[in-house]
């Protein structure tokens, strides 16, 4: 069993900078995947970025690249999401996703969530 608790989302002006954390806790952290989605209002969940238990694998959406960096560090249990470069197109509650074995776009993948923190991008 795994618990995520998600923070750093706020209100930031397009071209800004946001530094998401997700906290976990449970024993099997390390043995899974990690995950970033968002949704926004009146959308469907969507994949942002992935990371492997190693932090050796990542993937991101095209619409981060170059934009977002995931990272984790297993022994905090905690994976981060850096977002630099934000536009309004951004604006969603962040959610962080654990319970896969391998990086996968796929939410349905991610047994695990946490409540999201909200990210508001102005233009």
């Amino acid at each position: 069993q795994v618990q995520l608790v998600e923070s750093g989302g706020g209100l930031v002006q397009a071209g800004g900078s946001l530094s998401l954390s997700c906290a976990a806790s449970g024993r099997t952290f390390s043995n899974y995947a990690m995950g970033w989605f968002r949704q926004a209002p009146g959308r469907e969940r969507e994949f942002v970025a992935a990371i492997s238990w190693t932090g050796g694998n990542i993937e991101y959406a095209d619409s981060v690249k170059g934009r977002f960096t995931i990272s984790r560090d297993n022994a905090k249990k905690k994976v981060y999401l850096q977002m630099n470069v934000l536009k309004p197109e951004d604006t969603a509650v962040y959610y962080c996703g654990a319970g896969s074995l391998f990086i996968t776009a796929q939410a349905r993948a991610y047994r695990y969530w946490g409540q999201g923190t909200q990210v508001t991008v102005s233009s």
